[in-house]
């Protein structure tokens, strides 16, 4: 659904110096030589940066109650290593095919729900984390009910919020629970809500509210609101409609995202559909107003849905994937875009060279490239071909981090030593993502001020709102006044 009221010519909007900071000429993608062992319909960047693929059952019911795969590939070696499947009290393999995921502090990754049977589809309550020093699965506390296509966040007190999917009956889970190891079960359940939509994109606000942007899979008649969690274990929510949303009808297969940094407080919802058509529709809402209101930004260049969006250390997001009509291959061969939100802006990049749809993921590396992965447009048709996206900074003069701690603290101020310290704009920390079916409630930029510089070092504070940046392991960036980032630094924040 193409809407032209808030579009102009893309490259004619851009500013001259964004136009070449960018670089569009000088950005380009790789095919990579060899393919993925599974179809990644799940992605992680784990801590040690290597990024975890798992499937299940991979959308395959032939596939059903036999072992599944999980695979870590490590980029930088072009190699893959399998896993034992996790089992159940049964010794039989856990299908976490359409579960839901989010890290732990530690860095470990949890991901609750999954599949117990297909057509209908009925939802797993069976819960693992994969931790990513040993590359094994760990077995923990079940649900209390199931979940097939859940949301998971990680809150800033480190505990899991699951939400929303189909239950061990196929129904929808209306009961919101949320997990700590503190729990003598592990679980601890709220009450009944009204509920909500399958991967509900959601996000963690500065003051520990949640908010459901209005980006799901499949439609929904749920509208983008603001859930309170309230009660001295959390067991009862209030929620806020957000209105202004353009479109709503569009949230399939949308995706959303925290705009760069996360302190400013701003959401994005980006393309979509609505069964077969999808929408070039970009809406932003600044969840600091009193009372936030969806407006609208400037569209993509191309509707898509399956969409996927990345956000960059120099605070661009860019978006990849997706097709202008659902499941249609044929149709998804689109340029990819970067929004420049200091500009409101799109630029039209290189256009990748494998069409993803269905099942097709893309996530940060450490060294500022884009990993690209998946695509299932029918039943046992899988795209296993890899691709790689670098940005235009990629071939320009790095800065380099030289030294930064490996832990650090609520409002520490710390020392960065870096010979490019005159020349940095900023000090970020991101969250790595975990992304499945064009969700991803992981990933954020967190802005570290800089109070003062010397000739190689940068002295700089980290907030000290859990709630902004959510306890947990972040890739270290420093980007110069040019745009151009470094390779990151892994540190945990606790």
């Amino acid at each position: 659904m193409t809407q032209p009221n808030n579009k102009t010519n893309l490259l004619e909007e851009t500013d001259l110096g964004t136009f070449i900071a960018q670089g569009v000429t000088t950005d380009k993608w790789q095919v990579l030589s060899y393919s993925a062992p599974i179809l990644p319909v799940h992605a992680a960047l784990l801590r040690t940066g290597k990024v975890f693929f798992f499937c299940g059952s991979g959308n395959d019911p032939s596939r059903l109650n036999t072992p599944y795969d999980s695979v870590v590939w490590d980029v930088n070696k072009g190699t893959f290593s399998r896993q034992a499947p996790p089992l159940d009290s049964n010794n039989q393999p856990i299908d976490l095919f359409c579960g839901g995921h989010s890290f732990t502090p530690d860095g470990m990754l949890m991901v609750a729900g999954g599949t117990l049977r297909y057509d209908p589809f009925y939802g797993s309550p069976s819960v693992v984390m994969f931790d990513p020093i040993t590359e094994k699965w760990v077995k923990k506390p079940s649900m209390n009910n199931g979940r097939w296509y859940p949301t998971l966040l990680t809150l800033g007190s480190g505990r899991i919020f699951a939400l929303s999917g189909l239950d061990k009956d196929g129904n929808l889970n209306k009961q919101p629970e949320i997990y700590s190891p503190r729990f003598a079960n592990g679980w601890n359940a709220f009450p009944r809500t009204s509920g909500f939509p399958s991967y509900a994109n959601l996000f963690l606000l500065s003051s520990g509210n949640i908010f459901y942007s209005g980006a799901q899979m499949s439609s929904s008649g749920v509208t983008p609101r603001i859930l309170t969690l309230s009660g001295t274990f959390t067991q009862s929510i209030t929620e806020k409609v957000v209105p202004g949303l353009q479109n709503p009808a569009f949230g399939d297969q949308a995706t959303s995202v925290l705009l760069p940094p996360a302190q400013d407080q701003r959401v994005m919802i980006i393309g979509g559909g609505n069964g077969n058509t999808a929408t070039d529709r970009v809406n932003i809402v600044n969840l600091k107003a009193t009372n936030p209101t969806y407006v609208g930004a400037r569209f993509l260049k191309s509707p898509r849905m399956h969409v996927s969006a990345v956000l960059l250390p120099d605070r661009t997001v860019f978006v990849c994937n997706g097709s202008k009509m659902n499941e249609d291959t044929t149709k998804s061969m689109l340029p990819a875009e970067i929004y420049n939100p200091a500009t409101n802006t799109w630029t039209a990049v290189a256009k990748q060279n494998i069409p993803r749809v269905y099942h097709s993921v893309a996530l940060l590396l450490p060294d500022g490239r884009v990993a690209t992965a998946g695509g299932n447009p029918q039943r046992r048709v899988n795209e296993l071909r890899l691709e790689i996206y670098s940005p235009a900074y990629m071939s320009r003069s790095r800065p380099v981090i030289n030294s930064a701690p490996k832990a650090l603290s609520y409002g520490l101020q710390f020392t960065i030593q870096t010979p490019q310290a005159r020349n940095i704009k900023w000090v970020s920390l991101i969250r790595p993502m975990a992304t499945t079916h064009s969700c991803d409630t992981e990933q954020r930029l967190v802005d570290v001020p800089i109070n003062f510089r010397g000739a190689t070092s940068l002295n700089v504070t980290l907030t000290n709102n859990r709630n902004i940046a959510p306890p947990g392991w972040y890739m270290l960036f420093i980007t110069d006044n040019n745009g151009t980032p470094s390779v990151a630094t892994w540190t945990q924040l606790s």
